[in-house]
This record gives C-alpha cells, sequence and structure tokens, in this order.
C-alpha cells in the first residue's frame, strides 16, 4: 500500500512540475525578443520542457511539449495564406504540434552521454531538438508559406533562409543555457551539482 502511495505522490508531483514547466516557457516566450514579421523569435522558451524532458525522461516531455504546443497554437495561430484545410492542417502539425512537442525528445539524445559527458548529452539534446523544430518549420515554410518568398527567389531557399535565421541562433542559445543550467542543478534530483 505504501509502495502505492509513494507512486502516486511520484506522478502528482512530475505532473505539477511539468505544468510549472510549460508556464515558465510561456512566460519566457512573452519576454520581449527581436520578432521575425511572419512569425518567430528569438527565445530560450524550449529550455524548461527540455529540462523536464531531461529530469522526468522521454513520455512527460513528449507530454509537456504538447500542451505547450497547444498554448502556442491558442496565443499565436498563424492562419496559411491558402486557407485551405490541408494548409491549416499543415500549419497546425508542423508549425506548432510537431515542432513544439519534439523539445520533449531532449532525453532520447542526451541518454548516450554518461558520466563527465552527461553535460555533453545536454547540449547535444538541446540542440538536436531545436533541429528538429527547424526541420518542421523549414518544411512549413517552403511547402506553405513559400508564396511569401521574395519574386525570384526559390521557396526552399526563403525558407532555409528565414526559419535558419533565427532558428539557429536559438539553438545555440538553448545548448548554452541548458549546459549552465545542468552545470548548477542536477536535473534528476534538482539537488546542486558538485
Amino acid at each position: 500500500m505504501a509502495e502505492n502511495k509513494n507512486t502516486t505522490h511520484s506522478k502528482i508531483r512530475a505532473l505539477v512540475e511539468c505544468a510549472l514547466m510549460v508556464a515558465l516557457a510561456i512566460v519566457l516566450d512573452l519576454i520581449p525578443m527581436p520578432k521575425w514579421p511572419n512569425g518567430g523569435s528569438l527565445s530560450i522558451a524550449a529550455v524548461p520542457i527540455i529540462y523536464i524532458s531531461y529530469r522526468h525522461g522521454l513520455l512527460w516531455g513528449l507530454g509537456s511539449g504538447l500542451v505547450y504546443s497547444i498554448v502556442q497554437m491558442i496565443t499565436g495561430f498563424y492562419p496559411p495564406p491558402a486557407g485551405t484545410f490541408l494548409g491549416y492542417v499543415g500549419v497546425v502539425l508542423l508549425d506548432y504540434v510537431l515542432a513544439f512537442t519534439a523539445f520533449g525528445l531532449a532525453d532520447l539524445f542526451a541518454k548516450p552521454f554518461t558520466g563527465k559527458a552527461k553535460l555533453v548529452g545536454y547540449g547535444i539534446g538541446a540542440a538536436a531538438v531545436n533541429i528538429i523544430r527547424f526541420i518542421c518549420s523549414f518544411l512549413s515554410g517552403w511547402i506553405i508559406w513559400g508564396v511569401y518568398a521574395p519574386e525570384g527567389q526559390a521557396p526552399w531557399l526563403y525558407s532555409l533562409l528565414y526559419n535558419g535565421g533565427y532558428m539557429l541562433p536559438n539553438a545555440i542559445l538553448c545548448a548554452v543555457v541548458i549546459v549552465l543550467l545542468c552545470t548548477f542543478v542536477n536535473p534528476k534530483t534538482l539537488r546542486p551539482t558538485k
């Protein structure tokens, strides 16, 4: 009976921590940073979702990322230029659900790194999930938003330059912040690292 009670408390604690990290990600996203005209900005809002993935693992990370993606849609949805059903499905999946849920995959990339290399794994995990988000946004920009490409520029090149212009710095920034954070606070124990 006591073991069952501890498991329940563990799940409740994980749920509360995930909710707090999603809320923190939303607050971080509200900090004024340079914004691109058709969506996107420099931000470290991914850090709390990545951190919760390191703390509680893949499923809790993916769940937190999914909730964060839904909040992103509610607070700042950009409808597709064509306005078709497939356009809306593409935007919902590529620009929101897949892109932001991917942040929860960070632990998958960090897990192979152990011991002294653990911090390297945390940095690689943060960079990798930001690259997955870039791939989603690149595909969306090419397929859906390519109509905004300047005349004479290929839609894929427009998407590469537009999305790469803020997502590459985001990947680097998130990786640096995560490594610094994990240098001082172990995500598994929430205790100072020694």
